[in-house]
């Protein structure tokens, strides 16, 4: 394949190597290229390795104290059905008492729902999200019964971690 280029364009070609060409009974041969230019990617260099070690520590460095990050709030969101005593009970006025509960750290929801239990008594579907930290379940729970006259029973319906 190289016999089909003339000496001029073989002449252009550089490299490391020495190129052989055979060109009309010919040998043309090329110098190798001079030592500075060859680059051996697998070569030690002690120099080099210190250096570009102790740039990537002064990169991490700048980096971790650009980006201190806050700790993680463990959270979780509670869903709870509240039953009231009877059908007689005022359910928007309940809700409205349990969203009044106030804790450092509870977080009500800004809806209720209202489903049928039987026989024209509804239940309270409420959620709220908890800092774990500083909020108990088992706080907001009593909270909630302390109603005592409008809340029969109070259970959770879904627990998850956020």
């Amino acid at each position: 394949m190289v016999g089909k280029f003339s000496p001029a364009i073989q002449a252009t070609w550089t490299g490391d190597a020495v190129i052989a060409a055979r060109v009309s009974k010919k040998v043309i041969a090329k110098p190798a290229a001079a030592a500075e230019d060859e680059f051996d990617p697998f070569a030690e260099d002690a120099e080099g390795d210190a250096a570009a070690a102790e740039a990537l520590k002064a990169k991490g460095a700048a980096a971790k104290s650009a980006k201190v990050k806050a700790p993680v709030i463990a959270k979780s969101i509670i869903v709870w059905e509240v039953k009231p005593w009877g059908e007689e009970t005022d359910l928007d006025a309940l809700a409205a008492k349990i969203l009044a509960i106030d804790m450092d750290g509870l977080f009500w929801k800004s809806e209720y729902k209202k489903e049928p239990i039987a026989y024209g008594v509804s239940k309270i579907i409420i959620g709220a999200v908890v800092e774990d930290s500083k909020v108990s379940t088992d706080d907001v729970q009593e909270a909630i019964e302390a109603f005592e006259d409008e809340v029969q029973s109070i259970d959770i319906q879904s627990f998850n971690k956020l």
